[in-house]
């Protein structure tokens, strides 16, 4: 029997983290966004070498900083970005800040037709978190990118 090149459960792309507190950071994401851990691997004094979570559907993995090795945390909230869809954008905005996250933008509704509001966790990274509210055609979406693009323009 062969082995998967992919490993059961992961995407073709598997963000990874660096942070400067990597049980700290678990911690906050499972309070804030329900991640569940899969896999830990901690060092002999306790830092996160590797550990594994989900979010929803998707696999990411984290670690603690690592200058020897080059494996170095953002600063905070110049990280990347990344999105979650969630059921109620609100309530899981509501629920970032009261687990310690910092509001970017309150949820708004968005001419592409999500609801979305923005978080900097205090890791260094910052988190969209979308709610599909309805569908929008490409043509409408081009339209209404393109007159919120003008009024930019005129501000």
């Amino acid at each position: 029997m062969s082995v998967h090149y992919q490993p059961e459960g992961f995407h073709s792309v598997t963000p990874s983290l660096t942070v400067r507190d990597g049980s700290a950071a678990l911690a906050f994401y499972q309070a804030a966004f329900g991640a569940v851990e899969h896999f830990r691997l901690d060092d002999p004094s306790g830092k996160v070498m590797h550990a594994e979570f989900q979010i929803g559907d998707s696999k990411m993995m984290i670690s603690d900083e690592f200058p020897d090795w080059g494996s170095l945390a953002p600063e905070i909230a110049k990280g990347a970005l990344y999105m979650i869809y969630v059921p109620d954008a609100d309530a899981a905005f509501a629920k970032a800040i009261d687990c310690g996250a910092t509001a970017l933008q309150a949820p708004t509704d968005q001419f592409w037709g999500d609801r979305t509001g923005q978080v900097a966790d205090p890791f260094g990274y910052r988190w969209t978190l979308a709610q599909k509210t309805r569908d929008v055609s490409p043509e409408e979406i081009a339209k209404a990118a393109a007159d919120w693009s003008s009024g930019c323009d005129s501000a």
